[in-house]
């Protein structure tokens, strides 16, 4: 009971480590990482490990669900050649150059075990990647080449990962054979979460209305496609992934604006606790880690997590440039048809940062082996793994936006797409509204038709880049966000009038309680409005 308490207390400062880091700009990942050490440091907290064949699933399933269903398929799939080649081939080799430094590097480091620390420390992470990148201006390709990659690596080094573990159980090892099953455990793991997804598909959308009840199920169905994939030894993390994917693309069929709403703030609470639960336990455990390799001199740990994090960061710009390079010299539709800028390689290189799912991986490696002797240099692999966050999070992330400034990539504005989404939006409501309720009253008729009279107005009033409606043409001020904010404003007056209410205690709760939800929900819409830019 004492541990339980200790660890919700750190999760506070976890939270206001969080509020400070939203208030000075400061990326979260980092702040944890940060957190971490720190955590490493106080005397007298408890060192509290949980099983490791329990991380994998209380960690792994929510973590990998939730990024899937923030990509979109359509951007995944148009971009799938660089996807791939980063998620696939890049994990590949660095796992294997990372397992080669290792070896040779670390005295009496068998090969299995060298790659294994290759296959945990591989795959960059996507949430560590777009808080550092938020705010950049960077083009929505590079965004999504980075998300997708993120998705799909974790599923690559961690099928790399279970390999090694195997072979260092088994101590046998051979290529082919490895090389033949994961095809086999992936394309099993792929099948088994889009029947997952398929059948969760169809649940919601013919027996689930109540938002509560479809919020679970999203948090369930990750757990299922994990589950059932392992219990058949197919890749779980495949499941997730498809399955995720799976339903967010048919998302805006089975949900109720109710449950997106509820979903986003459940799903962002989750997400949030696992980030920071993975650090306070690796925080709690690290004086232990680093008591478990006291044989070893400190200039020799500092030497060893030095050389493992430059070859991390290192592998990934020797990859990018012929990755990039060769297809389109190789292919013209590929030059014709892609967007490309060659300082955003560097960006790319630059955005390699390791996470929480590395740092799942380490924690998950068993004590014992299968004839009860300890696993061979496991507190060594914990310490090099966060040797590599930290220095990829703290060298690369901060730097990231100065190395951005320097290049002198413009920031990429989303206004003008976002101008043509509105509008025909927009357009194709006023010309349904014109075709099919004409027979309606003219005072209805007449009410509904100027509120998107007044939206297109609007729009067309909307600050875009100068020449968009052609050369010489300019926009008058940005009107529709000084509308959408003086209406959040009001919004502000009317839940002032509400608190006073409920201070006073004159007005019923359940009423306060239903006008203050549609405020949120008209609040929550006209932020959407407004233009970032």
């Amino acid at each position: 009971m004492e541990n339980v308490g200790v660890i919700i207390l750190l999760l506070f400062g976890i939270a206001f480590i969080g509020i400070l880091s939203g208030k000075f700009k400061f990326p979260f990942p980092i702040a944890l990482v940060l957190s971490g050490v720190l955590i490493s440091i106080i005397p007298g907290l408890p060192v509290i490990e949980l099983a490791p064949e329990v991380v994998f699933i209380i960690f792994l399933p929510p973590l990998l669900y939730g990024a899937a269903w923030n990509t979109s398929w359509h951007d995944f799939k148009a971009n799938l050649r660089p996807i791939s080649l980063a998620a696939i081939g890049l994990v590949v080799f660095t796992t294997l150059m990372v397992a080669v430094a290792a070896h040779w590097l670390i005295p009496n480091l068998d090969w299995p075990v060298a790659f294994l620390i290759g296959a945990i420390v591989s795959p960059p992470d996507a949430v560590a990647a777009t808080s550092v990148t938020r705010g950049l201006g960077l083009h929505p390709r590079i965004i999504t080449i980075l998300e997708g990659e993120s998705l799909v690596n974790d599923a690559s080094g961690l099928v790399a990962y279970k390999y090694a573990l195997a072979a260092i159980s088994a101590g046998n090892f051979v290529l082919w054979q490895a090389g033949l099953n994961f095809l086999l455990i992936a394309v099993a793991g792929i099948a088994t979460g889009l029947l997952i997804g398929y059948l969760m598909y169809l649940v919601h959308k013919k027996f689930v209305c109540d938002p509560v009840i479809e919020v679970t199920l999203t948090f369930l169905s990750p757990f299922a496609a994990y589950l059932l994939a392992e219990h058949f030894h197919f890749s779980g993390v495949l499941a997730v992934v498809s399955t995720g994917l799976y339903l967010s693309f048919r998302s805006a069929e089975i949900f109720t604006h109710q449950s997106r709403i509820m979903a986003y703030a459940v799903w962002d609470v989750v997400i949030f606790i696992l980030n920071g639960l993975i650090f306070v336990l690796i925080g709690l455990q690290l004086r232990n880690v680093m008591k478990g390799i006291s044989d070893y001199p400190v200039q020799s740990l500092i030497w060893y997590g030095l050389v493992t994090s430059l070859v991390v960061i290192i592998v990934r710009f020797i990859w990018i440039v012929p990755a990039a390079m060769l297809p389109r010299i190789l292919s013209k539709r590929i030059r014709d048809k892609e967007f490309f800028e060659p300082r955003s390689l560097v960006v790319f290189g630059w955005a390699g940062m390791r996470g929480v799912v590395s740092m799942a991986a380490a924690l998950a490696i068993p004590i014992v082996l299968p004839d009860g002797t300890l696993f061979p240099h496991r507190n060594l692999i914990i310490y090099l793994t966060f040797c590599v966050i930290l220095s990829t999070l703290v060298l690369l992330g901060f730097t990231l936006p100065w190395v951005v400034r320097k290049l002198g990539i413009k920031p990429h504005s989303m206004a003008a797409e976002e101008y043509e989404i509105r509008t025909r939006v927009v357009s194709d409501t006023i010309t349904h509204i014109e075709e099919n309720l004409s027979l309606a009253p003219d005072e209805l008729l007449h009410n509904i038709k100027s509120k998107y009279e007044v939206k297109f107005n609007r729009l067309q009033k909307t600050d875009l880049p100068a020449n968009y409606f052609g050369k010489g043409q300019t926009l008058a001020g940005n009107i529709f966000n000084e509308f959408t904010q003086l209406q959040i404003e009001l919004i502000g007056v009317e839940r002032k009038t509400l608190e006073s209410l409920h201070r006073s205690g004159k007005a019923s709760e359940e009423i306060l309680r239903k006008i203050e939800r549609e405020l949120d929900l008209e609040e929550t819409r006209l932020k959407m409005e407004i233009y970032a830019g």
